[in-house]
């Protein structure tokens, strides 16, 4: 019965020694992160990446190739400035009355990638 005491505090012992290894551990990873994610921030930063990727991210979510913008109005290459804000009023106010906010938010997003093409055409004309 002694032997049998002994064994399991051995175990317990050898558990408890197992546990506090294994969460000293993790702490000490969790901190190596940290340390490694803020120095990358501040590489970044110095770089200026970090504000490079964030404007990429942010203008490649909401840009609209032409063809799309085109499918999506419903217009030609040929159409007018005036007949795409005709078919861009008429879509967006349909889709604002049925209640389909994605469609509206494309119908936008397109609208904003023609005008953005058709001012550079006009800056290029000038």
């Amino acid at each position: 019965m002694i032997m049998k005491l002994t064994y399991l505090y051995v175990f317990i012992q050898a558990a408890r020694l197992l546990a506090n290894l294994l969460v000293m551990g993790s702490g000490i990873m969790v901190r190596a992160f940290a340390q490694a994610y803020r120095q990358a921030l501040a590489n970044a930063s110095k770089s200026g990446v970090a504000h490079e990727t964030v404007q990429n991210i942010r203008r490649g979510s909401k840009m609209m190739a032409e063809p799309e913008a085109r499918q999506v109005l419903g217009i030609t290459e040929h159409s007018t400035w005036e007949e795409i804000l005709q078919k861009y009023d008429k879509l967006f106010e349909n889709n604002a009355k049925n209640g389909s906010f994605y469609l509206q938010s494309k119908v936008h997003r397109a609208k904003e990638c023609l005008e953005e093409v058709y001012q550079k055409k006009s800056e290029g004309n000038s």
